[in-house]
């Protein structure tokens, strides 16, 4: 059984390979000289892409029986990348995100990778365990890692040293954050007719409870990026579902993370919080909240550096683990991702497609690219040189994150898009005070086990039909 109806999809296919030639602005394409050319399409643009194009050409010109022949900045691939495998007409090789990885592989759209990555003798322990994980699905493998994330705590040090705090001293839990958080929180306030600057602590309670003031400052916002809302829960060590068949939208550990959430529009106002964020600039540019010193304290990946070096080079900042509700029993709290490379289902030259995946998962390369990205290697084996020419000081802080046993990534369902849909909305009601954490979890609970539910249903009816179809693949 396939997941798609292949009625018309051949014209679909060759639409979006017609669409991503023009997109990238491809010409006639360059002889191979007899060789295989494999197709390759990876989202990246800018000096991401550079980095890969680097890798590419050293493959091209390491070997004479492949060609590698990369179309970058393809935007909406997932979307793309289904209609051309449901039309016959994929690439031989995806640069996509794990999150991928669980539907494409349930819906028959991916190969299985296991057979070719034992026989190279490529093994888990070759890896930083997560990003091995985040490759597999179902007991199968279905891509190897190109480049990682962790994300941590950064910190402004000027507005720090401003507030009277140790520039050098983070937070060593989410107390001491929220302590140290309302020393750098500067509001302006009206007191005998003149309007002041005041830090939140000298407010008195009457004005505190008034939240009659503006926000000029704030030591953190949990919204800003708002990228990874639903997963706060993981430094209050709770999950989005047990692994198995639950989802657990409302056990306590998301209520406990969700009050927390809450507690911001108590403290400040829902008012002040809409006015103050209605005041930033764009993430990519000088007015970005954290480089313009409206944020002193922010959740962010390895990535932020490239930032920080392009719009605020001249800032004094700092980097360490987010802190925990429990630091002790849960030490090094971070979110991973990764972007891995596949093979679709149906692709013409899927052996050499993984000779190419190989080649960029060995040491060398691997390095090359993560440098040229200013990320980390998920490879245990790290030279020295890789550290020495890192431009970011705190490389090997994000990287001793991703080893840790509390380095937790999004749920692996086919249904998460639809589940953090739904916990974003129920963060809205709780930061606008419309609902309580306990309304708004336990909507989410029953709306999105319904769907769980759905989706296990018709999953366990093809489960040993599609799980005999990867074992058989592997046995060619």
């Amino acid at each position: 059984m396939r997941f798609w109806n292949r009625s018309g999809a051949s014209g679909a296919g060759m639409a979006i390979v017609c669409t991503v030639l023009a997109f990238t602005g491809c010409g006639t394409p360059p002889p191979t000289n007899g060789r295989v050319e494999i197709s390759y399409w990876e989202k990246w643009t800018g000096f991401e892409d550079d980095a890969m194009q680097a890798v590419v050409d050293d493959f091209n010109h390491s070997q004479n029986r492949i060609f590698v022949r990369k179309l970058t900045g393809i935007g909406e691939i997932e979307r793309k990348l289904m209609l051309a495998t449901a039309g016959g007409d994929p690439p031989d090789v995806a640069g996509i995100w794990p999150a991928t990885v669980t539907g494409f592989s349930e819906k028959g759209a991916l190969t299985p990778l296991d057979k070719m990555v034992k026989e190279a003798g490529i093994r888990r322990e070759d890896y930083i365990p997560v990003y091995w994980d985040l490759c597999c699905h179902h007991g199968f493998i279905w891509a190897l890692p190109s480049t990682p994330t962790s994300l941590a705590l950064h910190w402004n040090k000027k507005l720090f040293r401003e507030a009277g705090l140790d520039p050098d001293q983070p937070p060593h839990s989410l107390d001491e954050f929220e302590s140290m958080s309302e020393r750098l929180t500067i509001v302006e306030i009206k007191r005998d007719g003149k309007v002041v600057r005041v830090r939140y602590p000298d407010l008195t309670d009457a004005e505190k409870k008034a939240r009659d003031f503006k926000l000029v400052q704030v030591g953190h916002d949990p919204q800003q990026p708002g990228w990874w809302m639903p997963m706060w829960v993981y430094w209050f060590g709770g999950k989005l579902w047990d692994g198995q068949r639950q989802i657990t939208a409302n056990g306590p550990e998301m209520i406990q993370a969700f009050h927390w959430l809450q507690s911001q529009s108590e403290k400040y106002g829902v008012d002040n919080r809409r006015s103050f964020g209605a005041s930033f600039g764009n993430f990519q540019s000088p007015q970005n909240p954290f480089f313009s010193d409206q944020i002193a304290m922010t959740l962010q990946g390895v990535w932020m550096y490239n930032f920080i070096d392009k719009y605020a080079p001249q800032m004094e900042w700092g980097v360490a683990p987010f802190p925990a509700k429990d630091p002790a029993k849960y030490p090094l709290v971070t979110i991973v991702d990764a972007d891995v490379l596949a093979i679709p289902k149906g692709a013409r030259h899927p052996r050499e497609a993984f000779e190419f995946i190989r080649y960029v998962n060995q040491q060398g390369p691997m390095e090359k690219l993560c440098l040229g990205q200013r990320k980390f290697s998920p490879l245990v084996n790290v030279s020295d040189e890789f550290y020495r020419r890192h431009p970011n000081p705190y490389i090997k802080t994000f990287m001793d994150l991703a080893k840790s046993p509390h380095a937790q990534y999004a749920p692996r369902l086919s249904v998460w898009g639809a589940y953090n849909d739904e916990m974003n909305v129920a963060i809205d009601r709780i930061m606008a005070l419309s609902a309580t954490p306990e309304q708004a979890l336990d909507t989410v609970q029953s709306r999105m086990q319904w769907k769980l539910d759905r989706m296990l249903t018709r999953w366990d009816a093809v489960r040993d039909e599609r799980l005999k179809e990867w074992s058989d693949h592997d046995a060619r």
